[in-house]
């Protein structure tokens, strides 16, 4: 019987060393990796901004929030129709572990205002609560005068970046204006555990000045993406 035994251990043991040895020649290395995880929508977030007095009028706005499994957060603002193009969009982007060095901010924008837009050019700047905001157009347009206008505006600390575009108005310095007013118009509900964004926001609405919207805008020369004209040779 202990002979039996033994012996029956033994194959055991066999099987065992035989089944390792197919175990290591399986092809690992041709298997391919698990797909990245990206973004998603996190229907279980509470707002953290706000835009108040939104002068989009006939649209209706829309939040949402989209969460990073490294960290990151885009709080989106979108202002559209049914069936329709947005007319405008504000995306709050407080990243994580998921921003690499090579992401470009212009890139991500190009294709969020046009899918496919192979790049954007500058068209000015305007002023807000946050400082200077730099505006951008697709590169080439037909119609510069009614093209829909691109903004960013990027912050070491806290770590953020506000960004959007918005097609509203008839005219470059009008929807310069209408951009302002958004931008002066957003506000924060909630920092969560980040003390420097409510230090931000807080040091912003010191700043806020009263929106002009179209009424100002032609005035508006010294923003315009082109040089002043002047009345007479210098």
């Amino acid at each position: 019987m202990l002979a039996r035994l033994v012996a029956y251990l033994s194959v055991l043991a066999l099987l065992a060393i035989f089944g390792l040895h197919l175990w290591d020649q399986l092809p690992f290395g041709a298997v391919e990796p698990a797909a990245r995880a990206d973004w998603s929508v996190a229907t279980r977030s509470y707002p953290a901004f706000a835009v108040s007095q939104s002068d989009i009028s006939g649209k209706t706005e829309t939040y949402e929030i989209l969460r990073h499994p490294e960290g990151g957060r885009k709080d989106i603002f979108r202002w559209t129709e049914p069936g329709e193009k947005p007319a405008a969009e504000l995306e709050i982007y407080r990243p994580g572990g998921e921003l690499s060095p090579v992401d470009s901010a212009v890139t991500d924008l190009a294709a969020r205002m046009e899918p496919g837009t192979a790049e954007l050019e500058t068209a000015g700047v305007v002023d807000s609560k946050f400082g200077t905001i730099t505006l951008l157009r697709l590169a080439g347009a037909p119609n510069v005068a009614r093209s829909c206008l691109g903004f960013l505006k990027r912050f070491d600390q806290p770590g953020l970046r506000i960004s959007g575009w918005s097609c509203q108005e008839s005219t470059l310095p009008a929807r310069r204006a209408a951009i302002g007013c958004m931008l002066n118009r957003l506000i924060l509900l909630t920092a969560g555990r980040e003390p420097k964004l409510a230090e931000l926001f807080a040091r912003a609405e010191l700043k806020r000045a009263r929106c002009t919207g179209a009424a100002g805008a032609a005035a508006d020369w010294v923003t315009a993406p082109e040089n002043p004209r002047l009345r007479r040779g210098l």
